[in-house]
């Protein structure tokens, strides 16, 4: 298996970090998750003036095997027509990324369609689309460690155009019927407890995709022990890929954010394979499938905006940038005590 050198930030400067925060004109902790976005990127940057530069979305699209299974309310040639509507810009990330002046950048992980040469589209295609889970493994652990590789790497194409801060999202039709089961396993909770409606599913729906789920984990039985077991039997090349994508952001030391559910339990995968990612990673919204709080509570993590996002496509990490940049505004601009030479604010004791 390949291996990644991840380094736990320094803390020698965390007190510099800490006692500038505290000196700004303010109550002491009164700017909330403002001062800890500061804090955090501050450690990751390892400097007392951290700053964000050339942010970069990476869309990671592929197919499921599983989606033949009646799972999604959308047949999967949905996923390449979406991946035309990127790169024509019209889809609702394209809009955001525009707006806080995120690059995009689109990988076929594994569509299941024959694209062009194009210069805007990735290619990582390692299959078109994963196997279908409920009779066979989605994916052999060749596959899998490619597919985290590949990942990995796209990483390192941001960080040397001058990168230092990234968002993960996805497209793939049936990708909330993988990301369900993996996150079934790793959380040790029941196939219902994890499972929504993905993009509108009826009930009848539901309960089959829940159905499937639990036939294919009972199948495949996946060690909740061994991420990369998960991953190969009932993942995607999507979950696959964005694990190696969070992995890369640790491994160069550069934020990283999470976007809804899918992208979230890649990085569960990411965390439990590498602990030390953690120290990187920003959530940026809660998803409103059920798992969503479940795997970012096992994240230790909270959401930083919450709006009922369910779209996906790093749509909802892009919009949290926003908030990252004003954490390090408030942070290298605002006025201390000292500058304007008024007493601090005493904690009560």
């Amino acid at each position: 298996m390949i291996s990644f050198n991840i380094q736990k930030p320094d803390t020698a400067i965390t007190t510099a970090l800490q006692d500038k925060i505290n000196n700004l004109t303010k109550p002491k902790g009164s700017l909330g998750t403002l001062e800890e976005i500061a804090l955090q990127i501050g450690l990751i940057q390892q400097t007392l003036s951290p700053a964000l530069h050339h942010p970069v979305n990476v869309i990671y699209a592929s197919d499921h095997g599983i989606a033949d299974e009646g799972v999604s309310k959308s047949p999967k040639e949905v996923t390449r027509q979406v991946i035309h509507n990127f790169l024509n810009g019209g889809a609702g990330v394209c809009f955001l990324s525009r707006q806080h002046g995120f690059e995009i950048k689109i990988v076929d992980g594994g569509v299941d369609f024959d694209f062009p040469a194009i210069p805007e589209l990735i290619d990582r295609k390692i299959r078109k689309g994963t196997r279908n889970f409920l009779y066979e493994a989605a994916m052999t652990q060749d596959e899998m460690e490619l597919a985290i590789q590949y990942g990995a790497d796209i990483v390192t194409d941001c960080y040397n155009k001058g990168c230092n801060v990234i968002s993960f999202g996805e497209m793939g039709i049936g990708n909330t019927t993988t990301s369900s089961a993996v996150a079934s396993v790793l959380l040790g909770k029941r196939a219902e407890e994890v499972t929504g409606r993905g993009a509108g599913l009826s009930s009848e729906g539901l309960q089959r995709k829940i159905r499937v789920i639990r036939q294919a984990l009972e199948k495949n039985r996946p060690d909740p022990g061994d991420v990369l077991d998960v991953v190969a039997k009932v993942g995607g090349y999507d979950i696959a890929g964005m694990c190696g994508l969070f992995l890369g952001g640790a491994i160069y030391r550069i934020p990283v954010l999470i976007d809804g559910f899918i992208s979230s339990v890649a990085a569960l995968c990411a965390v439990r394979l590498a602990p030390l990612a953690g120290k990187y990673l920003f959530a940026s919204h809660c998803s409103k499938e059920p798992g969503g709080k479940r795997v970012l509570d096992a994240l230790g993590m909270s959401a930083m905006i919450v709006c009922d996002l369910s779209l996906g496509e790093g749509s909802g990490a892009v919009a949290a940038v926003p908030l990252l940049e004003m954490g390090l505004d408030v942070y290298r601009k605002m006025s201390t005590f000292e500058e304007i030479q008024v007493e601090q604010y005493q904690e009560l004791k």
